[in-house]
């Protein structure tokens, strides 16, 4: 069972609303794929989606970084469509690049990536969809 994250419907409002930069990590090229369909509805939202895979060159258009401390600029939101067992050196790794938000996709949860998270003073979300959050909350 995966505990509720603890932020309420205004705190991913707000994290909605005031994020531009997703870098989303492990996003697919097949298109019937959450890791595919949910950033390019974000990026058809307004969102600037930046896709971390280390195996692709260019997804839906977008280029595509091997991994996120090769991710030039400011990141407000850090989008995971890992395995919940990857989670803890995916977080770390994106932690050095100190993003705004961490966000757990829909059934990714560990409670040592949620520690590194939170230690280092990055607000972080988990088991949630960002595109369901933005269609319930800003649709």
């Amino acid at each position: 069972m995966i505990p509720h994250d603890g932020l309420t419907d205004e705190e991913v409002r707000d994290i909605l609303l005031k994020s531009k930069r997703i870098v989303v990590i492990g996003m697919s090229r097949n298109p019937s794929k959450p890791a595919h369909y949910v950033p390019m509805f974000l990026k058809n939202v307004g969102y600037e989606i930046v896709p971390v895979n280390p195996m692709a060159e260019e997804i839906g258009g977008l280029k595509v970084y091997k991994r996120v401390v090769d991710v030039e600029g400011d990141i407000d939101v850090v989008d995971v469509f890992r395995p919940s067992e990857e989670t803890p050196k995916v977080v770390e790794e994106a932690l050095k690049k100190r993003p705004k938000v961490i966000w757990l996709q829909e059934g990714i949860y560990h409670p040592d990536a949620v520690s590194k998270a939170r230690e280092a003073g990055v607000k972080i979300v988990w088991n949630r969809c960002m595109m369901k959050e933005y269609k319930r909350l800003l649709g």
